[in-house]
């Protein structure tokens, strides 16, 4: 009875020191799940690692081979990677959630979708098939930056994890299946294109020339497209806040003069209508959004 359970914890050991290997600092998930088996704050002893003072699982993550092999002699424990310390920026391809509409489009083809409008190729990287079915590309996030976690910034059911956020590595088992690795030997560079979008770059005080110009509208049409299809996709409940967050992040690009306000205005409106929102509803989310939007980043630029 217990051979199964040796294989198993052998094998997730192994899946904790290829990640290790590679450069990821893993922490232990609880057995069968996706949650950290680190004590919280409130149950914290005050001693060992958190000696002087509560550790959370980020901070106690790991690349050393006999703090692993310690951990995972105690446990059949799946493995978490640490995204942020990992140096990781990891976009998550979700599936469409069991109530959604059957014309949902997953997170793999919403992503793919952006490539192609975008002009750019589904970057080669690797890459992990979720216990859902859905992917994890992994990619090195650009040194000496912070990147925070994303939902649906990008574009529906595509996320991403970075600073305050972990993966489920390869090798580890939950009830719904397996984490298994499916493509692309190392992780490659974030794509320019990508962290664009997850961090415009900000103006230049001086004069921009025609080449910057010419990049930024780019950024910025990007991001018109995204914050689109993120409205046009949202559930009942959640259309008003949709298009409320898709105005305040585009409301940026029209103080910073990369989009014409009726073209932002024209785009969301019809998203929202879209999703059956009312026609003055719209109009009047819009208008407080992008006001404030467009007042709170001109002030920023003018303090710049």
């Amino acid at each position: 009875m217990t051979q199964p359970t040796d294989n198993t914890r052998a094998s997730l050991l192994d899946a904790a020191l290829n990640a290790a290997e590679r450069g990821w600092r893993v922490f232990p998930l609880r057995p069968g799940t996706k949650r950290p088996a680190l004590h919280g704050e409130a149950s914290c002893p005050g001693t060992g690692p958190c000696a002087s003072g509560h550790r959370k699982w980020e901070q106690r993550a790991t690349t050393d081979a006999d703090r692993i092999r310690a951990t995972w002699a105690r446990g059949v424990f799946n493995v978490g990677i640490a995204t942020g310390p990992s140096g990781l920026l990891v976009v998550d391809l979700d599936m469409p959630k069991p109530n959604s509409s059957a014309d949902t489009p997953d997170g793999v083809t919403s992503f793919e979708a952006l490539c192609e409008r975008t002009a750019h190729a589904v970057p080669d990287t690797y890459r992990t098939r979720t216990a859902s079915g859905g992917r994890h590309l992994y990619f090195t996030a650009p040194p000496h930056t912070r990147m925070c976690n994303t939902a649906g910034t990008i574009a529906p059911l595509v996320d991403t994890r970075a600073w305050g956020g972990y993966v489920v590595a390869a090798g580890s088992i939950i009830p719904a299946g397996p984490y298994e690795a499916v493509g692309g030997s190392v992780a490659a560079p974030a794509p320019a294109w990508l962290l664009s979008i997850l961090q415009p770059a900000p103006r230049a005080v001086q004069a921009p020339s025609v080449a910057v110009v010419g990049q930024s509208r780019r950024y910025a049409d990007v991001a018109l497209t995204a914050e689109t299809r993120n409205v046009a996709g949202a559930q009942l409940g959640e259309r008003e806040a949709k298009l409320f967050r898709a105005a305040r992040a585009l409301g940026r690009f029209i103080a910073w003069g990369d989009l014409p306000r009726h073209e932002v205005e024209q785009a969301l409106q019809e998203a929202g209508e879209t999703v059956g929102l009312p026609p003055s509803q719209c109009r009047a989310t819009l208008r407080s959004a992008l006001d404030w939007s467009i007042s709170h980043n001109q002030r920023r630029r003018d303090a710049a």
